[in-house]
């Protein structure tokens, strides 16, 4: 305690703080956890950036944060050299509380340390900002979001020059950098308006260019143009939950040709609070509520939502009882790569050397559809800058194709020209392939159904146990190393142990190394293709549980997810009470 509460006097000591800042650490003079939690520990900076809870403090995101880490990444590029600094950083940002703000504070920083900035004229999405990095040749770019977390959050993630966030090395040397800056108060309050950097040429605005640009990219991946077509009246309900993918989402859908998209009227603006929703992200029925309610009254096709910073993709599709179900991120992936795969290669237009990207925590039925099409899966790391990484090594500066890349957590990508997960680019081929399938008399669900029936059925699901806090980051520590010590499941014939690099074979005791970086991650192998895997996520204050069972018989895969899943949770639950 003595460490924080020495930091905080420091802050509210310091001559260059502002005024609202030392008001609000004065309201909590009192309270020594409170203190605590806000200043045991500096806001982690990763390869994710950095993510957290608004507020005053080391361990808050608020101006002082933001002005840190940009300076840190702006000392990295400078030491890359003249050209880097003339090349430039893009910026943007979502609909968040602060992001506006947090985006000209790190416009203002990189601009004192002479880098030039791209700055988008309003909130726009992460593809965007990832396609407008190759798009303008800048050295990288930094986008303020905390992507679908709740609205007490907010958050940095900062970018490459090929468009994907930094890789691990890059983080680190950020990180590096942030440590040695001594007084950030004092670099803060030195800072001219943006304004005057403006009147320098120092920044230039991305605005409607840009969106002709990214708008003509994302048509270019269209596949089927023609059957939408004959299909332009079909119903689409979409939501953009108060955030950035209203604008490009609705204007690709109408070049595209589609002329009956309604948007929920109650999430349709920017709203960083998210006032009718708990948590905006589009995994969660909860959170589709309303644009099903829309669905229902209008009999629509399908049901689409992109969270705050839209690079995640949620979809309800109707069944067979005519229920609007909200399907699981896995579902979505299976559908947009069968639908990408089997439309080239029945117009044989699926080149040779084709790939394609998911995660070491994604459905393994991707193997089983790309094996059919002959197209090599490369499984990853979670986190989609290695499925940017992949793209880069073997398309970019090799001889394979990419053609589809995937996390199980709501995050899609077609094309080359972004390098992070593109809810527009997933939002206009489902809205295709739901009118090809109303071409051939079907619905999504249906195609998926045949998904399963000619690939294998899938019973998967991931459950996210939350703890908050510093003392609920030390339990979610405490229960993996404890997992590593002792947990033993029958059925389970390999365990991978991404943090120590070695697959251990349960019944001989042999040992093999791992292809893939250091993590935090276990995967426990089981029959066949059956999993499961514990890990901590890399955003959020959570223990992610993953399982995926699989067969030519629905019914008893979705028994054994049953079972062997309440068995795991049980045991994990019980890790996670700690002392």
């Amino acid at each position: 305690m003595t460490k924080a509460l020495d930091t905080y006097k420091k802050w509210i000591d310091s001559e260059d703080i502002d005024d609202s800042t030392r008001e609000e650490l004065l309201g909590i003079e009192n309270d020594t956890k409170e203190i605590e939690e806000r200043f045991y520990a500096d806001l982690d900076f990763g390869t994710a950036g950095l993510r957290g809870i608004l507020g005053a403090g080391t361990n808050r995101m608020n101006v002082y944060t933001v002005a840190l880490a940009t300076a840190g990444y702006g000392k990295v590029i400078a030491k890359r050299g003249k050209d880097a600094i003339e090349r430039g950083v893009a910026v943007s940002y979502d609909t968040r509380i602060c992001s506006d703000e947090f985006a000209e504070m790190a416009v203002r920083v990189l601009c004192s340390m002479g880098i030039k900035v791209y700055l988008t004229e309003e909130g726009r999405p992460v593809p965007v900002l990832s396609y407008s990095i190759r798009k303008y040749g800048c050295i990288g770019g930094i986008m303020i979001t905390a992507s679908h977390n709740p609205s007490k959050y907010n958050g940095l993630k900062v970018y490459g020059e090929d468009g994907s966030q930094l890789n691990p090395d890059d983080a680190k040397k950020v990180k590096m950098e942030m440590e040695n800056i001594v007084d950030v108060f004092a670099l803060t309050k030195s800072l001219t308006t943006l304004d005057s950097f403006h009147d320098q040429c120092a920044v230039e605005y991305m605005g409607e260019n840009l969106d002709k640009s990214y708008t003509e990219m994302l048509l270019g991946l269209s596949i089927n143009p023609e059957i939408v077509k004959k299909h332009a009246d079909m119903k689409i309900v979409y939501s953009p939950l108060n955030g950035t993918g209203n604008k490009p989402v609705r204007r690709v859908l109408k070049e595209l040709g589609f002329n009956n998209v309604m948007v929920v009227p109650e999430q349709e603006h920017p709203d960083g609070r998210f006032p009718t929703v708990e948590v905006p992200n589009p995994e969660l029925r909860e959170t589709m509520e309303l644009s099903i309610k829309l669905a229902e009254k209008t009999q629509a096709s399908l049901v689409i939502a992109t969270d705050p910073d839209s690079d995640r993709t949620g979809l309800c599709v109707r069944d067979d009882k005519g229920k609007y179900r909200v399907l699981t991120g896995n579902q979505i992936a299976l559908l947009l790569m069968e639908y990408i795969l089997d439309s080239k290669a029945s117009r044989g237009e699926l080149p040779e050397n084709s790939f394609c990207v998911s995660t070491i925590v994604s459905t393994k039925l991707a193997r089983t559809i790309c094996e059919y099409y002959g197209v090599v899966l490369y499984e990853v790391l979670t986190g989609f800058k290695y499925i940017g990484e992949k793209i880069k090594d073997l398309d970019e500066f090799g001889e394979q194709h990419f053609q589809f890349g995937f996390e199980e957590s709501f995050g899609y990508l077609a094309g080359t020209d972004v390098r992070d997960k593109d809810a527009v680019v997933a939002s206009m081929l489902l809205s295709e392939m739901a009118a090809v399938s109303m071409e051939k008399g079907e619905t999504l669900f249906d195609r998926l159904e045949k998904i399963y029936e000619k690939f294998g059925y899938a019973a998967e699901k991931t459950v996210a146990i939350t703890r908050e806090g510093m003392e609920g980051k030390k339990k979610i520590e405490s229960a993996l190393v404890n997992l590593r010590k002792d947990f033993k499941l029958e059925g389970v014939v390999a365990v991978k142990d991404y943090l120590d690099g070695y697959k251990c074979i349960i019944a001989t005791g042999e040992k093999e190394k791992l292809d893939l970086p250091s993590s935090n991650v276990l995967i426990y192998e089981m029959e066949g293709i059956d999993w499961l895997c514990v890990r901590p996520s890399g955003t959020e204050p959570k223990l992610k549980i993953y399982f995926g069972f699989y067969g030519d018989n629905k019914a008893a895969a979705e028994n054994k997810l049953e079972r062997i899943s309440k068995a795991v949770i049980d045991r994990i639950q019980e890790e996670l009470k700690g002392e």
